[in-house]
Formats: structure tokens, sequence, C-alpha cells
């Protein structure tokens, strides 16, 4: 592939905001295609592809590298990923060969997977013989998977609709609402993705509201909704009957739902604001199904989101810990007796997961309740994001 300078110099731009700035990478990445609209398709995935990618192996790219200059780095990324560097003077310094036998002679696992070691070995100690082939996985490029909408849409009309523009999916087992895309792409100026006959939603997300077995005419709480993804979907579960509550600590973060809402056709979310414990008592046992989709540590989701893993601390893991033990013993009271809880994580430590709810469970908040089974999703196993599910009965 040919390299251009001012499409490497895009790539550097986003790197500082990520690294020296502490911004998020996703956020940097649309601000950062959208400052120069003269670039085509191919130049925005490149820059799109390559940042995720330098960013996934950071602590590599920096250790393999020379140096701490931004040319050197990508010089060092193009190299380690088996490309050859065209004859600038910015790649002079720059020895293929003293690259390969520093890369052959590395032995530190944490070093060649790209993880801070403090999260290396919280992984192994949690996960055992299963974190190696785990953070493997993680270290992957997600798919883009996206969730049809099945209150406009049924997948096969959607399948043929995006094949008409030349968009090509798959269908996979057991996740009946999934169509995955043949070649990554973005599909949010496609006319499909405008009049809501899809959202783009991982597998392992999906799962969630499956989980929920909700029917038409219940009173469904998603008391952790954030943009309102998963309370979509239950919405279409739902076939559009019934009321769904999307709560959530930040008003901008419903305004969102609010608006893909529109765009899917569902009427049937209420959208409101935790202002406290007093909203949590309002609604005391007024829901026949109650979503806990708790804030975690997000290593579930590295393979799309791989700035995590340096934003992480250890600090950070136990405040989130202490946030999801904090929403189990306060919010399960919104739950009707004999109706069922999901509470869900996108990490795969089972410190944020099986053992919040074995807690949870023996507290007296959870003295009521009995677990209905658990799914521990690993990206090694599913080929797509690690979750946790579990579900409740409240006696």
């Amino acid at each position: 592939m040919r390299l251009h300078n001012n499409t490497i110099k895009g790539v550097h731009s986003a790197l500082e905001a990520i690294f020296e700035e502490g911004q998020y990478a996703d956020k940097v990445i649309a601000r950062t295609l959208k400052s120069n609209p003269k670039w085509g398709a191919k130049d925005r995935a490149f820059i799109a592809e390559t940042t995720y990618d330098m960013v996934r192996w950071w602590r590599l790219i920096n250790y393999l590298s020379k140096s701490k200059d931004y040319w050197d780095l990508f010089g060092t990324y193009w190299l380690m990923k088996g490309n050859e560097l065209p004859p600038w003077e910015e790649f002079k310094g720059l020895n293929p060969e003293r690259l390969k036998g520093k890369y052959e002679s590395l032995e530190d696992p944490a070093t060649i997977e790209s993880f801070p070691d403090w999260l290396y070995q919280l992984g192994e100690k949690e996960l055992g013989d299963k974190w190696m082939d785990e953070v493997h996985s993680l270290n992957q490029e997600a798919e883009v998977v996206l969730r049809v909408n099945t209150i406009k849409a049924n997948r096969e009309k959607l399948k043929n609709r995006l094949k008409e523009d030349g968009i090509l999916t798959h269908t996979i087992k057991g996740y009946p609402d999934a169509l995955i895309l043949e070649e990554r792409q973005n599909v949010f100026q496609n006319p499909a993705f405008k009049e809501g006959l899809f959202e783009v939603q991982d597998g392992s997300s999906q799962l969630v509201a499956e989980a929920m077995a909700v029917e038409p005419g219940m009173r469904v709480i998603d008391a952790c909704a954030g943009a309102g993804g998963k309370a979509l979907h239950i919405a279409a579960k739902m076939e559009n009957k019934g009321k769904i509550i999307a709560m959530d600590l930040e008003e901008w973060k419903l305004q969102q739902t609010k608006l893909r809402a529109r765009r899917s056709g569902v009427s049937i979310i209420e959208r409101k604001l935790i202002e406290g414990s007093k909203t949590i008592k309002r609604l005391k046992e007024s829901a026949d199904r109650l979503l806990l989709d708790v804030p975690c540590s997000g290593l579930g989701v590295l393979r799309r989101n791989p700035d995590t893993k340096w934003k992480l601390s250890e600090e950070s893991i136990k405040k989130v810990q202490e946030t999801q033990a904090e929403i189990l013993q306060t919010y399960p009271t919104m739950l009707k007796p004999g109706g069922q809880m999901v509470y869900a994580t996108c990490s795969v430590l089972p410190s944020e997961n099986q053992e919040q709810v074995q807690k949870f469970l023996s507290s007296e908040a959870g003295k009521n309740f009995e677990l209905m089974d658990e799914q521990r999703i690993l990206s090694q196993e599913s080929g797509f994001d690690g979750f946790y599910i579990a579900r409740l009965l409240k006696k």
C-alpha cells in the first residue's frame, strides 16, 4: 500500500490527542476525520484503522522503536506489520533487521501482547490458564456486527437491501438479530441505517436483550441505560408494546436514547434522569423486568476500545467494583416479586461478574433472589466481545 504524508500526519495528531491529552480514541478519530473533508474513503479508513491498531500495540511499538518521535513510531509499526517503508527522510534511521531481531528476542508476554504489567498480572490471577488466549483474542480487530431492528425489518429483508448497496453480510447461529459484515466499512451513511433498519451492536451485547425474556406489554426498567442500545433491542423484542423506563445519571446519554428511538420507530421508551435515591424509591416494585447493565472496566470490549487498557488503573477497577456492589444493593428494589433481573457487564473479570452476583445473593438485599442462569462469555470462545450475563428471579 502506498503511504501519503498527510494521512500519516493525521495518525500522528490522533495519537498525540489520545496519549498526551488523555482523550478517548473514538472521539479523537471522529474529530480527525471531520477536520479534513478532502480525504477520500480509503484515506479515512487508513487513518482510523492505523490509529486504532497503533493504540492496540502501543507498548510493543514503543519497546521496538529507537525513539519516541511519531515518525519513528509509525515506521516501526509499519515494519512490524510486514510492510516496506518508502525511502523518505523521516524513515532514514529505521533498520528492519534490527527491529526483527529485537522482536524475536522478546520473551515478556505482557510486552508481546502490549498490556500494562499490572493489568496482565490481574488477568492471569483471575482467569488463570484462559487469560493468554483471551488477551490474544482481545487484541484482534472486532468485526462489524449489525442488529436488525425487527420493528421495521426482518433479517433477510435487511440482508438483501444491503446487498443491493454492495454491502455483503452473513448470519451466525445463536444470534437471531445479527448480521456480520463480510468487509469492514462505514455503514452509518447507508440509507438503511438512516431509516432505522439497523443498529451497530456486537453479538455478545445482543444476548443481553435475549436474556431479559421480555414479552409485549411488560413494564421494563433499564437502570443504567447509557445511550440506549440495549433498551432499543428490548423494545424490538417487546414489539414496541408496553413500557421501558431508560434511566441514567447523565442527561446527554438519555438525549442520545431519544434520538436513536426516534430513528428506530420506538415509542415505548420513557427517559428518566437518576437524581438520587429518591428516583429509585419512587419506582419500588414497579418493574416486571430489570436490567442492570452496570459500569465496568470494559476489559471485554478491548477489540473495539483498545485505548481502555491504557486508561485503566488498579484504583479505577476497584472504584468500578464498588459502584457495581452499590447498584446491586439499591436498584433491585424496583423489581416486582416474581419479576426477573439481569445483571450484565462487558468485562471478563470474575471479580466484576459472578463474584459480585454471589456477594449480592449472600447479602440482606439479595435474600429474596435466586440465580436462574449465567453466561460467562469469553472473546476466545465466542469470537465477539467478552461479556457476563446473569439472570435472577425475585421470589
